[in-house]
C-alpha cells in the first residue's frame, strides 16, 4: 500500500523552472504589448493626417465655390477687394439668399480661416469690425513654412499678376493648400490644388 502511493506521487515545478517560465512569459508579453502600442501610435497619426487632409479638401472646395460666385456687392463695390498670397477678400452670395456677403479668407499661422460679414442697413453697407460667422477651413497648413503661395492670380490677358496688376484685372485664381500635421514625420505632406475662373467678371458675355 505504501509503495503504490509513493509511485503515484508527482512532484510540482521547481523554483528555478518557475522563475524561467515567468521570465519568458514577461519578455513575450512586453514584446507583444510594445508591438501593439507601436501599431496604434502609427495608425493614430495616419488617421489624424487623413482627417486633416479631408477637412482641407472640403475647405478648398468651399473656397473655390465661393470665388467662382464672386459678384458685385450690395453697395455696388467691385467683387474682388483684396488679393495676397495667403489671403483673399471678395463679395459673394455664399448662402444663396440674394444678399451678397463680404468674405475674407486668411491663413493665420498654420490655420486657414473664413470670415463672413453680412450687409446691414438701407442702403446696405458692410462693417468688418465683427464677423457674422467664422469658420476654420483647415489646420496644419504648411504653406508659410514651405514658402508656397496659397493664392496665385492671373489677369485678363492670362499673365500672372505682378506689382502693377489691380483687383479689377484679375479673372483667374489658382489655389494650393499644403497640409501636414507633423512636417518631420511620414507619410508626408499633402498638396491640394484647385482653381477658379471668375465667371461673373468675364468680358463680352
Amino acid at each position: 500500500m505504501f509503495n503504490l502511493n509513493k509511485n503515484n506521487y508527482k512532484s510540482g515545478m521547481s523554483l528555478v523552472e518557475m522563475v524561467v517560465l515567468l521570465s519568458i512569459f514577461t519578455i513575450l508579453s512586453l514584446v507583444i504589448l510594445n508591438s501593439i502600442a507601436s501599431f496604434y501610435r502609427y495608425n493614430a497619426y495616419t488617421i489624424a493626417q487623413s482627417y486633416q487632409v479631408s477637412n482641407a479638401r472640403r475647405g478648398v472646395e468651399l473656397l473655390v465655390r465661393d470665388m467662382r460666385e464672386m459678384i458685385y456687392a450690395d453697395d455696388g463695390s467691385f467683387p474682388l477687394v483684396n488679393m495676397s498670397t495667403s489671403s483673399i477678400s471678395f463679395y459673394s452670395d455664399i448662402d444663396r439668399d440674394d444678399s451678397v456677403e463680404f468674405v475674407d479668407y486668411q491663413l493665420i499661422g498654420t490655420t486657414l480661416y473664413k470670415y463672413v460679414y453680412d450687409a446691414v442697413g438701407s442702403p446696405p453697407s458692410y462693417s468688418t469690425t465683427t464677423p457674422s460667422e467664422v469658420y476654420t477651413l483647415s489646420e496644419y497648413v504648411q504653406n508659410n513654412n514651405q514658402d508656397v503661395d496659397i493664392f496665385t492670380y492671373y489677369a485678363i490677358d492670362g499673365d500672372e499678376a505682378n506689382a502693377t496688376t489691380t483687383v479689377t484685372d484679375i479673372r483667374y485664381i489658382n489655389v494650393e493648400v499644403i497640409v501636414n500635421i507633423d512636417p518631420v514625420r511620414d507619410p508626408g505632406e499633402f498638396s491640394l490644388r484647385s482653381s477658379a475662373s471668375l465667371r461673373n467678371l468675364k468680358e463680352n458675355l
